[in-house]
């Protein structure tokens, strides 16, 4: 184990162990969070751009923040999704484009305007918002919560093509009119008054973020074990090289001499 090509494996191994402790460490880094956001802090009504800017993802802390936006509503663009559950009931939702007022570029971000228990009802909301919004449009303000895109889903098997059960800004942006050079929000905004006549959408307020990352611990634990692997990988390499060599030189001292 003294030879230089085993020091120099060891010398290896050491660098390594050093690359996966500093891994480890850097997981620990960021397992703990220093600065977590005081207790609340989702429900105080904050600017919709100071939160979140268009086409970017929402980060954790800030899921379920309550955001003001203000804005016009799209005419046409005022659209159901289905398998909408409010205080346990299955429904649907109503959702529109909120044209963002005071933008440097046109933006959009889509909105969930309110509950309805059943289709005719939420094609009732429809009909009624189309009616406003074709008219002499006028600015709105909307507060609600500030959720993550919940991504695309077929619409099961026989129904119609267009059917929506997810909110997905994506989604609805394949639907929208006048979206030429438009910026979108990632993120939906579900609104805590409800407009068209629909009920209001049921959003508690999310749970209380834990301040300790276990899955991030779980990760620290596992570049430990990867580098103490290193140092267990050249002790079994060396040991079996040496064990092999004591093997060769015993075979070519050949056999004792019997005792006379």
């Amino acid at each position: 184990m003294l030879r230089p090509e085993w020091i120099g494996m060891l010398l290896l191994c050491l660098v390594v162990a050093g690359v996966f402790a500093w891994l480890g460490q850097w997981q620990l880094g960021r397992a703990i969070d220093t600065d977590p956001p005081p207790p609340g802090a989702t429900e105080n009504v904050r600017p919709l751009a100071d939160v979140a800017a268009p086409g970017e993802y929402l980060p954790e802390p800030l899921v379920g923040q309550r955001v003001e936006a203000a804005g016009t509503w799209v005419p046409g663009d005022f659209l159901v999704v289905e398998s909408r559950f409010n205080n346990g009931v299955e429904g649907y939702w109503v959702t529109g484009q909120l044209r963002l007022d005071d933008t440097d570029e046109p933006t959009s971000v889509a909105v969930a305007l309110g509950w309805a228990a059943t289709a005719n009802k939420a094609a009732q909301a429809v009909e009624r918002l189309e009616s406003e919004a074709s008219g002499r449009p006028s600015s709105v303000e909307v507060i609600g919560r500030l959720i993550s895109d919940e991504g695309p889903l077929p619409p099961p098997r026989g129904a119609d093509p267009q059917t929506m059960t997810r909110m997905s800004p994506a989604a609805l942006l394949g639907r929208w009119h006048d979206v030429e050079e438009l910026a979108v929000y990632r993120p939906y905004l579900a609104s805590a008054a409800p407009f068209g006549g629909l009920s209001a959408i049921a959003s508690p307020a999310p749970d209380e973020q834990s301040t300790v990352n276990w899955l991030n611990i779980f990760y620290a634990a596992e570049w430990a074990v990867f580098a103490g692997f290193a140092f267990y990988l050249w002790y079994r390499l060396a040991r079996d090289a040496w064990e092999r060599e004591l093997e060769e030189f015993e075979d070519a001292a050949g056999p004792e001499p019997a005792a006379s």
